[in-house]
C-alpha cells in the first residue's frame, strides 16, 4: 500500500473550496470562507484554537451565514480530515477549521450584529429602547431652533434708566400702595386710632435702609447696633429713626387681615399671595430669556410657623419654605417661580408632581425653541414627550427606578464608557463616570452621544447638561451673598425679604442689558438704596409751613374721640382731642406749647 503524504494548509484549503463549489447547489453546507488561516498557524495547538470563537455574522444577499461552530460549519473539517487519509494527527487541519481570531480579522472582518435581543430593550412600563451605533446626523428639530431674541422687553427698556426705574419694573406703584395700605391697616388696628400713617417715599427709604443693612453684611447684627452712635453708620440715622424703623417692621403687613379667613380657605399662601403674584408677573413681563432654562427648587430657609414648611437635608439651611424656580441659564435672571403648599388639588389625575411643576413655570416660555434642564426629580418621559409637543426640548438626568427606563441602567459599564438609547425622539445617554456609579440622561436635543471630550470622553449629553443646570444653584448663591434676610417669626416677612432678594438681582440685570453698564452688583445696591430714599430726605428736609391759629382749632380740635398723648413730654399718656398743627402728633394740655395747640418738640425748633 502506497504512503499516505501529508496535506499542507494551502493545498487543503484549494481542496475545499472546489469541494464548496461543487456542492453549493443544495448540500446546505455554508459558503463562509473567513475562517481560513496561513501558514503561521500550524504550530497552534488544538486548545487554542478551540478556545477562540468567531464572533455571528450578518445576513449578506439572502445567505444564511452563521457561526462557525454550528454542526453544518464542521462539514468542510471532516472533508479535509477525509482528504488526509483519516490522519488523527494532522494539527495544521484541526487549526484550519477553528482559526484564531486574529488570522480571521486578517482575511474578512465580520459585520456588526443586528441581533434584536441585544440591540432592543423593554422597560417595565413597556417602554421600547433601540441601542444608537455611531452618530446619527440630520436637520435640528423644532424644538431646537430658538425664534426670539433673548433680553429685556420692549416695555422694559422703555421705562428702565436708572437703578430705581429697573427696580421700580419689578415691584411698581400698585404693589407698594398694596403693602401701604395693609401695613397702616395693621397700625390701626394694634394701635386702636388711626394715628400712625406711612407714605410710599417712607416705605422706599425703609427698604433702602433693609438693602443696605444686606449689602454691609449685617442680617445677623442686632438692629440697634446701626444707630449706635459709637459704631453705627451715619446714613441709618439720617434716613429714619431707629423706633420708627422697628414700628415699621412691627406692622408690616402684605396683606388685609379683615379678609383673610375667606381667603385662606381657598389659597394657603393668601397672606403674601397678591404681591407674589405681581411680582413674578413683572420678572415675566420684563425679560426674555435665552435658549436655556434651568428649573429646580430653592429652600427659603425660616421657622418661623407655617402650614408648609419643609424640611430638607441635602440644603445648607435645613428647614424652610420651598419654592420652584425656573432660572435663566447665561444672565441667572428669575423667570418664574412658585412655593411649594402641599397637595395640589389643580393638578392633572395621574399626573406626576414633577411634570406638573415643570409644565406651569415653563409655560410663558414654550413655543420658541428653547431647551428645559431639569433634575432626576423632574425628569421623565411623559414630560419630554409634553414639552415636544408645545416645541420645547427638555435635558435632565433620570432617577434610575423610573419604570420606563431599560434594564442597562442599573448595569455596570466599564470606566468613562457610554451607551446610547432612544426611544421615539428621546434619547438616552448611560455614562459610566464613576467605577461604582453611572449616570442617565434624558435629551430631546441629542441624537447621538456626538463627540466624546476630555480625557473622561464624556459624551455632549453630559457636557451640555453640566453647563444648563446650574442656572437656580448660582441664583441662590447670588441671592445669599447679599441677603435681606434676617430673623423674624412671620413667614410673610420671610417671603417679603426673598422678594426684595430677587429684585435686587433681576433690577441689577436689567439695568445692565438695559444701559451697557458694568456695575457689580453691590454698587448697585448702593446706588438703589440713595434713590428709594431720595423723595424721603427731601420731604424730611422741607420747611413746615405755618397754619393759622383757626385753622389749627378746625384741624386739630375736631377729632372723634379723645386719645392718647404722643408727644409725653410732660405728661404720663394723657388722652386729649387736641393736634399739633405742625407734625399732626396728638397732644394734651400739658405738652401743648401754647394757645395754637403747638408740642413743645416743634416749638424749640
Amino acid at each position: 500500500m502506497a504512503s499516505k503524504r501529508r496535506l499542507s494548509v494551502t493545498e487543503a484549503l484549494k481542496m475545499l473550496q472546489n469541494i464548496d463549489e461543487a456542492d453549493s447547489g443544495g448540500d446546505g453546507e455554508s459558503d463562509d470562507d473567513s475562517w481560513a488561516v496561513d501558514s503561521s498557524a500550524e504550530s497552534d495547538s488544538e486548545s487554542e484554537a478551540e478556545d477562540v470563537q468567531p464572533p455571528p455574522k450578518r445576513s449578506v444577499s439572502g445567505a444564511n451565514i452563521r457561526p462557525t461552530d454550528n454542526a453544518q460549519d464542521a462539514q468542510p473539517s471532516s472533508s479535509v480530515q477525509r482528504l488526509s487519509g483519516g490522519s488523527a494527527s494532522g494539527d495544521s487541519v484541526q487549526a484550519a477549521s477553528q482559526p484564531p481570531a486574529t488570522t480571521r480579522e486578517r482575511s474578512h472582518p465580520p459585520l456588526p450584529s443586528i441581533d434584536a435581543q441585544h440591540e432592543r430593550e423593554r422597560g417595565k412600563d413597556g417602554t421600547i429602547w433601540t441601542l444608537v451605533n455611531g452618530e446619527e446626523r440630520g436637520r435640528r428639530q423644532s424644538q431646537n431652533v430658538l425664534t426670539e431674541a433673548e433680553g429685556p422687553t420692549t416695555y422694559a427698556r422703555r421705562c428702565v434708566q436708572d437703578p430705581l426705574t429697573s427696580f421700580m419694573c419689578l415691584m411698581d406703584a400698585d404693589t407698594l400702595e398694596h403693602i401701604r395700605a395693609c401695613t397702616v391697616s395693621e397700625a390701626h388696628r394694634v394701635l386702636g386710632n388711626t394715628s400712625w400713617q406711612m407714605e410710599v417715599d417712607e416705605l422706599l427709604a425703609f427698604i433702602a435702609l433693609v438693602y443696605v443693612r444686606g449689602a454691609k453684611g449685617g442680617r445677623t447684627l442686632e438692629l440697634s447696633s446701626f444707630w449706635s452712635a459709637d459704631w453705627g453708620l451715619p446714613y441709618f440715622k439720617e434716613t429714619m429713626a431707629r423706633n420708627r424703623f422697628q414700628a415699621i417692621m412691627r406692622f408690616l403687613r402684605l396683606d388685609q387681615k379683615e379678609t383673610r379667613n375667606a381667603r385662606l380657605e381657598s389659597n394657603k399662601f393668601a397672606l403674601a399671595s397678591e404681591v407674589w403674584e405681581s411680582f413674578v408677573s413683572n420678572c415675566i413681563l420684563c425679560y426674555k430669556p435665552g435658549p436655556d432654562i434651568t428649573i429646580d427648587e430653592q429652600l427659603l430657609p425660616t421657622k418661623a410657623r407655617c402650614p408648609f414648611t419643609q424640611y430638607m437635608a441635602n440644603k445648607p439651611d435645613k428647614f424652610g419654605v420651598k419654592f420652584w424656580v425656573a432660572a435663566d441659564v447665561n444672565t441667572k435672571y428669575m423667570l418664574n417661580a412658585a412655593p411649594y403648599l402641599g397637595k395640589d388639588v389643580t393638578r392633572t389625575p395621574g399626573q406626576r408632581l414633577g411634570d406638573s411643576v415643570v409644565l406651569k413655570l415653563a409655560e410663558p416660555f414654550t413655543g420658541k425653541g428653547r431647551n428645559i434642564t431639569t433634575n432626576n426629580f423632574f425628569t421623565s418621559l411623559d414630560l419630554a414627550r409634553a414639552l415636544q409637543e408645545q416645541k420645547t426640548s427638555l435635558v435632565g438626568t433620570m432617577n434610575k427606578k423610573r419604570r420606563e427606563l431599560p434594564p442597562s441602567v442599573q448595569e455596570k459599564r466599564p470606566l468613562f464608557s457610554s451607551k446610547v438609547l432612544k426611544s421615539a425622539h428621546a434619547t438616552l445617554t448611560i455614562y459610566q463616570g464613576k467605577a461604582k456609579t453611572n449616570v442617565s440622561i434624558l435629551s430631546t436635543v441629542h441624537s447621538s452621544a456626538g463627540t466624546l471630550s476630555g480625557p473622561k470622553a464624556k459624551p455632549e449629553p453630559v457636557v451640555y447638561y453640566n453647563r444648563t443646570k446650574v442656572g437656580v444653584d448660582v441664583l441662590d448663591q447670588m441671592l445669599r451673598m447679599y441677603s435681606v434676610k434676617a430673623a423674624t417669626r412671620r413667614w410673610p416677612v420671610a417671603v417679603f425679604y426673598n422678594i426684595l432678594d430677587m429684585a435686587a438681582v433681576n433690577a441689577w440685570i436689567l439695568y445692565k442689558k438695559c444701559m451697557g453698564s458694568k456695575i457689580s452688583r453691590r454698587d448697585f445696591i448702593f446706588e438703589l438704596a440713595n434713590a428709594l430714599r431720595a423723595n424721603h430726605m427731601s420731604a424730611k428736609e422741607r420747611p413746615a409751613v405755618p397754619v393759622p391759629v383757626s385753622v389749627a382749632f378746625e384741624q386739630g380740635a375736631d377729632l372723634e374721640r379723645r386719645r392718647q398723648c404722643q408727644v409725653r413730654k410732660n405728661c404720663s399718656k394723657n388722652r386729649s382731642k387736641d393736634a399739633c398743627v405742625r407734625c399732626r402728633k396728638v397732644v394734651c394740655g400739658q405738652c401743648a406749647g401754647g394757645v395754637s395747640v403747638i408740642c413743645v418738640t416743634c416749638k424749640a425748633l
